[in-house]
């Protein structure tokens, strides 16, 4: 019973550990506004180039936190641990996984999301530089 205590205890401490650990990643926000490919101006959108770009870097800084805090504070099976022991550790392990990879995944996806949008700006605005230069060549 004791041992089972400990347990309830140790998963505890795990979680608060994890929401004290979770606040020293710092989740990235895209830039506010998305340039108008089919009507910015170069200096607009060399601009949101460099937010998006910016965006993109400090998304790659969260995921890695994300990744390291995960294993830092991952629950783990130690020896001597009694089979109830390791069937909640195990349980807890499971838990962690699949909100890591829940959290993780979903910033994935935003930041793929946000940087598919702005690529695609980009083509506008490509495509517009070019039907203007062979308007302006003939």
């Amino acid at each position: 019973m004791k041992t089972l205590i400990a347990h309830v205890v140790a998963a505890a401490l795990l979680t608060f550990g994890l929401t004290a650990s979770a606040a020293d990643c710092v989740y990235p926000h895209g830039p506010e506004t998305m340039p108008d490919g089919g009507t910015s101006t170069k200096d607009i959108m060399l601009a949101a180039k460099k937010d998006y770009d910016k965006y993109n870097a400090e998304m790659e800084v969260y995921l890695a936190c994300l990744k390291a805090e995960h294993e830092a504070t991952a629950p783990k099976l130690t020896s001597g641990m009694s089979d109830t022991g390791k069937k909640e550790v195990q349980k807890q392990i499971a838990n962690d996984e699949e909100r890591f990879v829940a959290k993780y995944d979903s910033a994935v996806d935003e930041v793929q999301a946000i940087m598919a949008r702005f690529n695609e700006q980009v083509r506008s605005f490509n495509a517009r530089m070019k039907a203007e230069k062979e308007k302006s060549a003939h």
